[in-house]
């Protein structure tokens, strides 16, 4: 039978996103037992002292290391059953060795290839990831190949992936925040048998995992669906890969059905749910005079006449938006120049009067509790949230990995992880 508890190792942790959605699913099951969050380029670790104040942990189990640098003996002796991470969109090329005998990872610093280490030392039952959504076509130039060097990477360990690109306002969430998530299994598990059962559409419009977290229509949009089967060879998937996936789909030894799937019963949270009453408010999140004015320049329709580096003129132009956002509606995707004299800024007008949003209103946006990132200056907290995930997406599939794992009667360890 399964062990009573889920061994947890979180990766780019950040403020904790992962960790406490899945701690809101079952605080009693999934226990983190590392966690790592480092930022190279700030002298003050402003996630790492939040995430610090919030779970109540010691050194051993929380990192504010390069995770390049933790030895592969500390990975072993975690345990883990589930991996989570918030990793960036990075380059995945690969290139073959001198001796032409394997393919060596792509630039230094890529940190999907620390996920990858990670795993092969470890070899948790399962792997929950997030990224930005154009990971599906990245890069421009070649689309698809370094979503698929990821998934042939999960082939080459082993694994199941299924993958959803998830609008947190389709979904009861107040932002239109729109990530993809990333699900790996060992292909042993009984998980992955009753889903290797199916056909591959069975599983990404019914039975998978993604499925039964958020359920969609029984059609794909426009009849969008496709089939890969990926190249054997690492090396040849980097070169010459190119094709599109979908923002659903799952690979099963190196097959891919992938589809543009559709939200069954759409429903989201108005922005209005997690305002500030206006008493709460400092008077210096309202707009002057001037920060007016010059959001309605930003806001407004333009075309103007510009000059490249190469001396060629040309019309940048730019269509209109609110001068405000709709309180009866979701908030638009924050990025982490929230609360800056920006065209993407959010701006409330409550009582005639024009407003940022508050930091507190921000955590909110992301699901985080009041003052979750208090203590650090308002810029790195509206930074902080710009980068951050949804944290009930994460509950729900919390919820859903536990569904999983109650009906697992596959015995672990790690001999047996690493033979599979």
């Amino acid at each position: 039978m399964t062990k009573s508890t889920l061994n947890v190792v979180e990766l780019f942790a950040g403020v904790g996103g992962f960790r406490l959605g899945l701690e809101k699913a079952n605080a009693e099951i999934f226990n983190t037992v590392w966690a790592n969050q480092w930022e190279p380029s700030r002298k003050v670790q402003h996630a790492f002292e939040c995430y610090k104040r919030n779970f109540v942990t010691g050194i051993d189990e929380y990192s504010n290391t390069d995770i390049s640098k933790v030895p592969e003996s500390n990975i072993n002796k975690w345990g883990i059953d589930v991996l989570v991470g918030g990793f960036p969109c990075q380059d995945y090329s690969v290139a073959r060795s001198l001796n032409n005998e394997k393919g060596l990872e792509g630039k230094k610093g890529v940190l999907f290839w620390e996920i990858k280490r990670m795993i092969e030392h470890s070899h948790p039952k399962y792997v929950l990831l997030e990224n930005v959504d154009r990971l599906l076509k990245s890069p421009s130039k070649q689309r698809g190949r370094d979503f698929a060097v990821m998934l042939a990477t999960f082939r080459d360990l082993n694994y199941i992936v299924e993958w959803r690109v998830v609008n947190a306002a389709e979904v009861g969430g107040v932002q239109k925040r729109r990530r993809i998530f990333i699900f790996a299994y060992k292909n042993h598990l009984d998980f992955a048998l009753k889903q290797k059962k199916f056909t591959p559409d069975k599983v990404v419009f019914k039975e998978g995992f993604f499925a039964k977290t958020f359920p969609v229509k029984k059609e794909p949009y426009k009849n969008r669906v496709n089939t890969i089967e990926l190249p054997k060879d690492l090396v040849g998937i980097s070169d010459t890969f190119a094709h599109e996936f979908h923002p659903a789909g799952i690979m099963i030894d190196g097959d891919v059905f992938t589809a543009h799937t559709e939200i069954l019963n759409e429903s989201f949270t108005p922005l209005k749910e997690i305002l500030q009453d206006e008493a709460e408010v400092d008077e210096s999140f309202y707009l002057t005079e001037e920060q007016i004015m010059k959001f309605a320049y930003l806001r407004g329709p333009k075309k103007i006449e510009r000059t490249s580096a190469e001396g060629f003129k040309y019309i940048f132009a730019e269509g209109g938006m609110s001068p405000t956002d709709d309180v009866n509606g979701p908030g638009r995707t924050m990025l982490t120049s929230e609360g800056t004299t920006n065209r993407s800024t959010h701006i409330v007008e409550i009582n005639g009067r024009k407003r940022f949003l508050t930091p507190v209103e921000c955590e909110r946006l992301n699901g985080f509790p009041t003052n979750w990132t208090e203590g650090m200056p308002n810029r790195m907290r509206y930074f902080c949230m710009g980068n951050a995930l949804v944290v009930d997406l994460i509950e729900k599939m919390g919820e859903t990995i536990l569904k999983i794992d109650q009906e697992e009667t596959v015995s672990f360890t790690q001999t047996a992880l690493k033979l599979n």
